[in-house]
């Protein structure tokens, strides 16, 4: 069982931060790789052209190990955004098909879909949770998998929502989505790296990741599982690094038509990002370190107590089997005044966020038990 890993990152001494939801916070390693690769930068001799390579294929290998797929399947890309831009020039949709969405999912994984299903005539199928707090989680799920039917393209979802960290239930969804040839796109931006993420299991059509929040890697790079529906895609650029024999700079203008293997062809151009790519590897090696379950335990562990005074104080908290341990939403009763509450955080110098109707809590590992009594205390105080 993990221990409190705080010595690990760069946090103010008297913030209570609970918000890696919004952007994680620096580990000291990936800091550190960071200005390394900076200051290797002040003589360009010392970059040789395998460079430009030998990082992408480092973090294709520690994503594979992270979320149990094969590192040829794994793209670097710089956004959400970037990857569900390649599957819409992919996506044969035609009028009256649907693509089903969740209720206020992250904008990067709607507003592809809504221009995609405006061009052609199809309808974006938005689904909703219920409106009673009780059976939220469970209730959503089903509704979701009701939305699923055989006029369905595509379904994009993320594993937890990511403004209250609703859980849905990818197996299950997934399923359903093969059955009627839809592809399944994940935006695991907000679980990956603090929760389980098995592709096999899942086996979805594309999960995307940008790194700078669960990853605790650097701003403008993620990683993106591409699965076998993708090997006849066309990529969204054509970056030289992603052409066969790319890797012999001298013969760079025999231009060749064939990729490289994999998901390689769907890079990003200036894949090998000389700065960040080292931060990224860093701070993947130090998730798999960690391993996700056990950011899952020790969330949860942490977050116990919270939980329990919450509902006491009359908050609504979804039910554990439904929401992840390391994010989730605290819907306050309407006596609990917002701008009281906000001002009871920002003395207490407690860091979380509210996303829609909720107070959005997102622990990690680096948390200690005075962070959540910190926010346990603001809590008390915006009732009384």
């Amino acid at each position: 069982m993990l221990t409190c890993q705080r010595d690990l990152v760069h946090l103010p001494e008297g913030l209570h931060y609970l918000n890696c939801a919004y952007m994680g916070p620096l580990l000291k390693s990936v800091e550190e790789a960071g200005l390394e690769a900076v200051k290797r930068r002040r003589d360009p001799t010392r970059i040789t052209p395998e460079d430009f390579f030998t990082g992408a294929e480092r973090a294709r290998a520690l994503f594979g190990q992270l979320v149990n797929c094969a590192a040829d399947r794994v793209a670097i890309v710089p956004s959400v955004s970037y990857a569900t831009a390649t599957v819409a020039r992919n996506l044969s949709l035609e009028r009256g098909a649907n693509i089903v969405v969740a209720r206020a999912q992250f904008p990067s994984n709607v507003y592809t879909w809504r221009n995609v299903a405006a061009g052609a005539g199809a309808e974006l199928r938005t689904v909703a949770p219920p409106d009673e707090a009780e059976g939220r989680g469970e209730g959503w799920n089903r509704r979701l998998l009701e939305a699923i039917d055989g006029s369905t393209a595509l379904v994009a979802l993320g594993n937890v929502h990511w403004a209250d960290g609703t859980r849905f239930d990818l197996v299950r969804i997934g399923r359903r989505a093969r059955e009627v040839g839809a592809l399944l796109v994940i935006d695991g931006t907000q679980s990956v790296g603090a929760m389980p993420f098995d592709v096999a299991a899942v086996q979805p059509d594309v999960l995307v990741c940008a790194s700078y929040k669960w990853l605790l890697g650097p701003y403008s790079l993620g990683l993106a599982y591409f699965g076998p529906r993708a090997e006849r895609w066309s990529a969204l650029e054509e970056t030289w690094l992603g052409r066969r024999g790319s890797q012999d700079f001298t013969r760079l203008v025999d231009y060749a038509d064939e990729y490289q293997p994999g998901a390689a062809r769907f890079d990003m151009g200036e894949r090998g990002n000389l700065t960040l790519m080292p931060m990224l590897i860093a701070a993947l090696e130090q998730i798999l370190a960690w391993a996700p379950w056990n950011v899952q335990d020790y969330c949860r562990d942490l977050t116990a107590g919270l939980v329990a005074e919450a509902r006491a104080l009359g908050c609504a908290i979804e039910e554990e089997p439904w929401r992840g341990a390391h994010l989730f939403g605290i819907r306050t009763p309407q006596r609990m005044d917002a701008a009281r509450l906000q001002r009871a955080l920002a003395e207490r110098r407690v860091a979380v966020s509210r996303r829609g109707d909720a107070v959005r809590v997102a622990p990690n590992v680096y948390n200690t038990p005075d962070d959540v009594a910190a926010l346990i205390d603001a809590l008390r105080a915006a009732s009384g």
